[in-house]
């Protein structure tokens, strides 16, 4: 986090079948998402001892509806507000243009570039999306390499695959 994030409130677990992703919160929001690993497994039952205030439980109960949905490829109704602060102003304008890709589509990172109307930037584009803080709800995971090739993802390739896939997308290995 950098200095304009404000400070984070609570890290409350999501728990899903695919695991307990954790879910970071600041005053503004949901500013931050972890994929499930081991190390997240042991602190499931966080959300019992950490005071969270009334507006915090709601934006984590809207967040793990949500989670849960996209996690089966389907849309999310509504999404928690997302506190990208801690973003530069670049990372902000690609995330802000991550948010547009709709579910079942891709785009490639020259073509987020090009969006953001810095169309030599893909490389930078990619350091963006490896710095989502907020994964899943802003789908970094939608954009593609040249030629439909996965290229990175901050959850590790798997999840990429599996996001990918449950959204019906098809990509090339």
């Amino acid at each position: 986090m950098n200095s304009k994030t404000e400070k984070l409130l609570a890290t409350l677990p999501i728990p899903t079948t695919d695991g307990v992703f954790m879910a970071h919160y600041s005053a503004r929001g949901l500013a931050g998402l972890v994929f499930p690993s081991a190390h997240n497994q042991n602190k499931s039952s966080i959300a019992t001892k950490t005071l969270v205030s009334a507006q915090g439980r709601r934006w984590h109960a809207v967040a793990t509806k949500a989670l849960n949905r996209a996690l089966t490829g389907r849309v999310p109704k509504s999404l928690p507000p997302l506190d990208l602060s801690s973003g530069t102003a670049f990372q902000q304008r690609v995330w802000n243009a991550l948010c547009r890709i709709a579910s079942g589509e891709t785009r490639s990172y020259t073509e987020i570039a090009t969006a953001i109307g810095q169309r030599t930037a893909a490389r930078a584009v990619g350091g963006a999306c490896g710095a989502n803080p907020v994964p899943v709800f802003v789908p970094c995971h939608r954009v593609l390499a040249a030629n439909l090739r996965l290229g990175g993802f901050s959850g590790g390739l798997d999840w990429k695959r599996k996001l990918l896939a449950r959204e019906g997308i098809r990509f090339s290995k």
